[in-house]
Order: structure tokens, then C-alpha cells, then sequence
């Protein structure tokens, strides 16, 4: 049977444009291509997890605008399971994206920031894109509970010390209010190391790839993780796993649409 996963997280449509490099601070840059791409923290992880062969149901909401079904759309294609709430306006990203794979990104949460707190049960996956409050209604009554604690924001260190698993990267790992007895620590093109109460018991690095866009590959990396673990693999095996699910990410342009299947990560391992 696949792993089931309940994801409580942000819905958003992302407005995308690749230019030749990143403007400096009050330069306009020229020339760019736009995309609008399915987006947003929870639903990136959604669609990862159930490309990985999982059961997953994602909690957010949506505006009643236009937007909402663009957004909607690559978690319908992916066959998510969806319990949404309407109100306000969709939430959207805007996103610059250089040659060299290097971003900006600017949120403006819309409905997200109307998550309603509610209780999960099972494994259960949050981010840091909707209200805290909702957060930790998640967290209360799950069996299994990670939190990819991004962006990094103040959060109460009860939270931290409710999860089963944080993943986080270096910065976000400062803003922490407690140490989590395990965390997934990722390291960009360094790879990630695994944490328990602070010190390294596992490493990974992931596999070659030439970076496109690093959009989406830290939500590729987590639902690599945490499905990984509820196949019931060790976590040296899930941590090299979800390095290969995040390079596979960072190698294609946009977030959902770059999100690799359980094959593909299957076959770049083995290469």
C-alpha cells in the first residue's frame, strides 16, 4: 500500500520571468519570458509527494478569482486529494530567475493567510506560508509530523518540540526557537545532513546535474524525505533520496512542473 500524507500548506500561482541575471537594486531588467506556473509551498510538496507514488491529501485555500483554477491545476493533474477554503484573493509569487539558476522571490499570501487551524491525523507535512495557528492545530494529533520550517518566521519552540522532523537550511536553521530532535539540514549543491538533538548521524550529496532553476527543489527534497520514511526506508537511504529528488528539481525550469516521479529518482540513483 502507498504512504498516505496530509499536507497542510500554501496554495499559489507563480508568476515566473527568466532573465540573462538578477537585477541590482533599482535596475530595471529587459528582455525577460514570463511563465505562470502552479506554485506555492504546500502544493509543491503536494504534487512532489504524490509524483513519489503517495496517497496525499492537501488543506489550503484559495480566492474566488480567476487564478484559483491555474492554481489548482497541477495538483488536480497529479491526482491530490483536496480540502480547500475560499476567501479573499489567490495567493501569488513573483519570481526572477537567472541563468545560473539563482532567484528572487516575493509572496503575496492572498488566502493563504486564511487557513483555518484544524487537527490531522496520520503523517501530516506543513510549511511556513499560511498561519501559525494553523500550524500547530496540524501538528496536535498527528502520528507523524514534519515541519519544513520556510520562510523562516518567529514560531513557538512548543512546535518545534512537537515535530518528528524539521527541515530547514542554514538560515532557517538560526531562526529556530528550540533544536528538533531530528533535522534534515540541506546545504544547496553540498547536499544535506540529518540531525539528531544537534549532531550528525547521516550525510548525502546529490547527484550531478546542471542547475536550471532552484525553484521547488527544497520542496522536492522534502516530500523525497518524508515519503521515503513512511516507505519505511532508513533515513541514510531517504536522505540520499530527497538529494536526488532536489537536484532533479533544481535541473528543470519552474516549481511543479519540475518536480521528478518516483522513476526518475529510481534511475538517477542508479546511474
Amino acid at each position: 500500500m502507498p504512504p498516505e500524507l496530509t499536507v497542510v500548506g500554501s496554495i499559489n500561482l507563480d508568476l515566473a520571468a527568466h532573465v540573462e541575471r538578477l537585477p541590482r537594486p533599482g535596475e530595471t531588467a529587459s528582455g525577460a519570458d514570463l511563465a505562470r506556473v502552479p506554485g506555492g509551498k504546500g502544493a509543491n510538496q503536494a504534487v512532489a509527494a504524490a509524483r513519489l507514488e503517495a496517497r496525499v491529501t492537501l488543506r489550503g485555500a484559495v480566492g474566488a478569482d480567476l487564478f484559483a483554477e491555474e492554481a489548482l491545476a497541477g495538483l488536480r493533474e497529479a491526482g491530490v486529494e483536496l480540502e480547500l477554503d475560499v476567501a479573499g484573493a489567490t495567493g501569488i509569487a513573483l519570481i526572477l530567475v537567472d541563468d545560473s539558476g539563482e532567484n528572487q522571490i516575493v509572496v503575496v499570501p492572498g488566502a493563504n493567510g486564511e487557513v483555518r487551524p484544524e487537527s490531522a491525523s496520520g503523517a501530516v507535512l506543513c510549511q511556513l506560508e499560511i498561519p501559525v495557528e494553523a500550524v500547530e492545530a496540524a501538528a496536535a494529533e498527528a502520528d507523524f509530523f514534519c515541519l519544513n520550517a520556510a520562510p523562516a518566521k518567529p514560531i513557538p519552540p512548543g512546535l518545534v518540540e512537537r515535530c518528528d522532523l524539521v527541515v530547514v537550511n542554514r538560515y532557517e536553521l538560526e531562526a529556530l526557537p528550540a533544536q528538533p530532535r531530528l533535522t534534515a539540514l540541506t546545504l544547496g549543491a553540498e547536499g544535506a545532513v540529518l540531525l539528531e538533538h544537534g549532531t550528525e548521524v547521516a550525510r548525502a550529496v546529490p547527484p550531478p546535474v546542471t542547475a536550471v532553476d532552484g525553484t521547488g527543489a527544497g520542496d522536492a527534497f522534502t516530500a523525497c524525505l518524508v515519503v521515503s520514511h513512511l516507505e519505511g526506508r532508513g533515513w541514510d537511504e531517504a536522505l540520499r533520496r530527497a538529494c536526488a529528488a532536489g537536484a532533479l528539481a533544481a535541473s528543470r525550469f519552474g516549481a511543479q512542473p519540475s518536480l521528478p516521479t518516483a522513476a526518475e529518482v529510481d534511475e538517477i540513483l542508479a546511474a
